[in-house]
């Protein structure tokens, strides 16, 4: 279903669009949610770095959850965020219920934060190529914040020699 709106790209144009903005908004809370399962369990030495590590790609994601959303309502669609359909939709792994060591938890995360990066990546070509640049602008955006944070995450895991 999709709401009508005075917006300038068609109908049909719109649903591929948000088909598109729903499947990237399912797997940015999966990552998310990811994010506080590892903020919230890891242990070891460096507790206290990636506790507060892990901490600061919250609101960054909130804010590109919250656009990705919002640009489905603009489009005129209803942006699902309910976490049964999270669970139904993400193409994710599930995250691991049993970590605790940190280099664990950051190599998940960073398989999560690549994983959606690419998605985003092709979403932006999807929408260019559906000719609505600005959710491609708002996907490059996001692709953007996920790769600053991937390297963070893999800067972690590599050791002095690299």
């Amino acid at each position: 279903m999709i709401y009508e709106t005075r917006h300038g790209l068609a109908a049909d144009v719109r649903r591929q669009v948000i088909r598109i903005l729903q499947a990237a908004l399912t797997d940015a809370l999966d990552v998310r949610l990811a994010v506080k399962q590892a903020h919230w369990n890891v242990k070891g030495e460096q507790f206290i770095a990636l506790h507060e590590l892990f901490d600061s790609f919250v609101t960054p994601l909130d804010d590109e959850i919250d656009t990705i959303a919002e640009r489905i309502a603009t489009l005129g669609g209803a942006p699902d965020g309910i976490a049964q359909s999270v669970v139904a939709g993400t193409t994710l792994s599930a995250y691991p219920k049993d970590i605790t060591d940190g280099g664990a938890h950051l190599a998940a995360l960073a398989e999560r934060f690549a994983a959606l990066g690419n998605r985003l990546r092709d979403a932006i070509d999807q929408s260019a190529d559906l000719g609505d640049a600005d959710t491609a602008d708002l996907f490059t955006a996001a692709s953007r914040l996920l790769d600053k944070s991937l390297w963070l995450l893999e800067a972690h895991l590599q050791g002095p020699s690299g």
